[in-house]
């Protein structure tokens, strides 16, 4: 799959429009299967879905080819999809307070350096175990449906996130960015209270960032 990815990808760039045709028709189910999670919409799923394809065209000579297409995908439907909240909220509140107070600035400016944190630490995690997080606790997948996004099993999906949430974890902590009064934060072991409390850190770092985006 990777290898005709790649080659489609090539024919692309050398001007063979059937080929982005081919791309289209094999990732669009998981591209609206993202948006669809994130907007809640069909419709804006479907034109969120179309803007991500838009957008990989024009930016298409930035893949790797020796990574797999399907989580730059992703990515790039996650952030639209995000952007496509963001502007749909700023435009809702035109007619409420045009600027946020101090603290509301003050805590998503503590969000986005976490979640830079958060960012440098999954870089380093293998690519299926990075996907596997992001598709958890980014998109708020279940582990059946990671499984069925990533072809596995739902029991190598849970491996999966777990590893990933392991090394963000330690690498969060070497670093010093999980602290509690001078120590490490406890909630954060590996298990359900972990993966509630990592998760729930995820959620105020992408609620925060949304809300900067909607400035």
């Amino acid at each position: 799959m990777q290898d005709s990815n790649a080659l489609l990808v090539q024919q692309f760039l050398a001007n063979d429009d059937a080929a982005f045709s081919e791309l289209v028709r094999r990732h669009y189910p998981l591209v609206f299967r993202v948006c669809l999670k994130i907007l809640g919409h069909r419709q804006d799923a479907e034109d969120v879905a179309q803007e991500t394809f838009s957008r990989f065209a024009k930016h298409v000579d930035q893949w790797d080819v020796r990574r797999p297409l399907e989580p730059w995908l992703v990515a790039i439907a996650g952030n639209r999809s995000k952007t496509f909240l963001a502007r749909r909220r700023a435009h809702q509140s035109l007619s409420g307070v045009l600027e946020p107070s101090t603290d509301d600035t003050t805590a998503v400016r503590k969000a986005d350096g976490l979640r830079e944190e958060l960012a440098l630490a999954l870089a380093v995690v293998p690519h299926h175990q990075r996907l596997a997080f992001e598709l958890f606790h980014e998109h708020g997948m279940s582990y059946l449906q990671i499984s069925a996004e990533l072809n596995c099993p739902v029991g190598t999906a849970k491996t999966w996130v777990h590893r990933a949430r392991s090394i963000v974890i330690r690498i969060l902590r070497q670093r010093e960015v999980i602290m509690v009064d001078g120590k490490h934060d406890r909630e954060t072991e590996i298990g359900p209270r972990g993966a509630n409390s990592m998760k729930s850190r995820l959620q105020q770092t992408s609620k925060a960032k949304r809300s900067r985006d909607a400035m």
